[in-house]
């Protein structure tokens, strides 16, 4: 299991590009998503509050569940279980509260519509590659 730190990563939706068979030359990879993490308490507590927009998406771990009170903007959310596999995908208005997912263990977060343009939908898969930082003590 992974030793989550708050940071930036990447997010690889990789199922979405893998159906649609042998790659062609001139077919392009999957796109690499820009992705905050959030991994503390006081991070995943704050999460996207009193933020404007994101450009890319925010992991939130570990989470079942999220609300959007004190939102600004529209979000889609994606629970997705221990093996990186999404469970659900919904989109969310501000000041609602989320129902819990039982075998959710993280949730990304992204402004309304950049999940479907992504191809991330329930049954794919992610992958998350956390940047490597230099800890200074």
């Amino acid at each position: 299991m992974a030793q989550w730190r708050n940071g930036n990563g990447t997010l690889t939706v990789t199922d979405a590009w893998e159906r649609q068979g042998p790659r062609a030359p001139e077919t392009p990879e999957a796109p690499a998503i820009p992705l905050r993490i959030a991994a503390t308490y006081r991070t995943r507590s704050r999460g996207l509050l009193g933020q404007d927009g994101i450009d890319g998406a925010l992991l939130i771990t570990p989470c079942g569940s999220v609300h959007t009170f004190g939102m600004r903007f529209t979000i889609d959310v994606a629970y997705v279980d221990r093996k990186f596999n999404v469970i659900a995908v919904r989109t969310m208005k501000p000041g609602r509260l989320g129902l819990p997912r039982l075998r959710a263990r993280h949730v990304i977060e992204s402004e309304a519509g950049a999940m479907e343009s992504w191809g991330l939908r329930p049954g794919t898969r992610v992958s998350i590659v956390q940047e490597e930082t230099d800890r200074v003590r």
